[in-house]
């Protein structure tokens, strides 16, 4: 592992800088003394997002993953030592949506950044954020990073594109280019249109009195979770090896999502019952018979992924990476978070009655 001393002064170029994992990436980078730069969709009003607190040590600039001339634009202004690909319409959910628009940013996208890298700044090294969603109909488990891939969305489809065209710009051109298979990976910075946060802000809400029920898809579905700012380590870990090569992160543990709410509910002080079948399941409040948790269509992927599951070996043999924070750990931090966000939304509405 590298000293403080020896990454004074690198330039760090990261895409999607203002999501979770940018943000976490960010302070890591800041922390070992890179210059940070940061990429950013222009819009009517500035969106720092996650790196609100961090917006005044890096630099950001507005680039667009699908216009290669803003690309090659933020390359030779950052002159980056590495570049990290974060940038991504990165929730399954809107691919089935807006699959074009998928396939043009997390697909094509990353071309478009590899060749804009070849044109201008060829020696840096590359991260590609890959994801466990390319294993899709898992072949076999865990999932390593020999096993074969069965995408099942859109989104899966198109990483798996920026996935393999990484790799041959790494074997065609000789790039140091690195791909990260990462499975699901939580915070409290996580977006609310992901089931993880859904159900941790719901929990929240519903202890507050914000909310009275959290409506989901398949329970059932088992997915291997750690946490982000152990996982942004292991992209940094990547590119300081002596060769580039591709690696699986993840915990090798699965939950189910019913186990996730459970688990949420209970940190929020509340014990949920499970009932029913199907789509017919609901989770009851202990003790009250509250229906807190209910299980509703729309939510059901038009093909189902039921279990991810990660193999880490590689990772900890080669890199020496190990997840520090635990399934519990992870679900309370969320937890505590979105209580006292949901407190502060409590306390301003309460404000508001009482000045009416």
């Amino acid at each position: 592992m590298e000293r403080h001393s020896e990454t004074q002064g690198r330039s760090a170029l990261i895409t999607g800088i203002n999501g979770q994992d940018g943000s976490y990436l960010a302070e890591l980078l800041l922390e070992k003394g890179y210059r940070v730069y940061g990429l950013m969709r222009r819009k009517a009003a500035a969106d720092y997002g996650n790196v609100e607190h961090l917006k005044d040590r890096i630099t950001l600039l507005y680039a667009d993953m699908t216009d290669m001339v803003s690309l090659i634009r933020a390359l030779q202004i950052s002159q980056p030592d590495e570049v990290y690909n974060l940038a991504a319409q990165s929730f399954v959910g809107t691919s089935w949506e807006q699959p074009l628009v998928t396939a043009q940013i997390d697909g094509l996208g990353v071309t478009q950044l590899l060749e804009a890298i070849r044109t201008v700044r060829p020696a840096c090294r590359f991260y590609q954020a890959s994801t466990s969603e390319m294993f899709g109909k898992a072949q076999e488990i865990p999932q390593r990073e020999t096993t074969p891939f069965y995408p099942r969305s859109p989104y899966g489809v198109a990483k798996l594109y920026g996935h393999w065209i990484t790799k041959n710009y790494r074997e065609s051109y000789g790039m140091y280019a690195c791909c990260g298979i990462l499975f699901n990976h939580e915070s409290e910075r996580r977006g609310r249109e992901f089931v993880t946060r859904k159900i941790t802000d719901g929990a929240a809400r519903i202890r507050l009195g914000l909310q009275e029920c959290v409506e989901l898809g398949n329970l059932d579905a088992r997915r291997d979770w750690g946490h982000a700012r152990d996982y942004v380590y292991a992209m940094w870990l990547m590119l300081q090896q002596p060769e580039p090569d591709d690696y699986v992160i993840a915990t090798g543990e699965t939950r189910t999502v019913r186990e996730f709410a459970g688990t949420a509910f209970r940190k929020a002080g509340m014990e949920l019952e499970w009932s029913g079948t199907g789509l017919q399941e609901v989770g009851r409040e202990a003790g009250t018979g509250r229906i807190l948790v209910r299980v509703d269509e729309k939510y059901f992927r038009p093909a189902e992924v039921e279990i991810l599951m990660g193999d880490p070996s590689k990772a900890r043999e080669k890199l020496g990476w190990r997840p520090r924070v635990s399934f519990e750990k992870l679900v309370e931090g969320m937890v505590r978070s979105d209580l006292e966000r949901a407190g502060r939304e409590a306390a301003c509405a309460a404000g508001r009655q009482a000045r009416d």
